[in-house]
């Protein structure tokens, strides 16, 4: 469970600071405040990088409830995806994947995440194409590679080439040829 927690958080988007202009208030005077604008979902994916699942989905929904932007709504789509991966709930993960992906063809997190989901479930066809459209989205980003290091263990594990025998032979039985 902890390897899949860091793995998980490698897919996360996190804290989502933004500052926004809140027009005029009473005194005509306009200000900008700095700061959490979604503390759900802000406080969504720091459970979900802590590993609390169910709190971070639950927190992470609320937020999307509530959520004001593509960024917002991209961010809480995508964590949605990386935390029912953390719950096991694949197909629900792979909702919110498509979701996010049916939002915005460019978002590379998207296709991480959901080449994670399709390694879950063996579908390693549509593993390998994700990975590829991640990649050529943004090369080089470590929760790629991550994914990426995920699948080839899947596909192609690697066996060791070195085999150590440590059983002990005793005096009076050893043979030189």
């Amino acid at each position: 469970m902890r390897s899949l927690v860091a793995i998980v958080a490698a897919l996360l988007v996190s804290d989502i600071v933004i500052a926004q202009h809140t027009g005029m208030d009473s005194d005509a005077i306009p200000k900008t405040v700095i700061g959490q604008r979604n503390p759900d979902l802000a406080d969504g994916a720091q459970a979900l990088l802590a590993g609390e699942a169910e709190e971070g989905v639950r927190l992470t929904l609320r937020g999307l409830n509530v959520a004001v932007g593509e960024r917002e709504h991209e961010a809480a789509l995508s964590n949605l995806c990386a935390g029912y991966i953390l719950l096991a709930q694949y197909q629900t993960a792979l909702q919110y994947c498509d979701m996010l992906l049916a939002r915005n063809d460019k978002n590379w997190r998207g296709y991480n995440n959901r080449a994670v989901v399709y390694i879950k479930l063996r579908q390693y066809d549509k593993a390998e194409q994700d990975l590829e459209k991640g990649e050529a989205l943004r090369p080089g980003a470590h929760t790629l590679k991550v994914a990426r290091a995920m699948y080839l263990d899947a596909v192609a594990p690697v066996a060791p080439e070195i085999e150590v025998d440590d059983r002990q032979i005793r005096a009076g039985d050893a043979k030189v040829p």
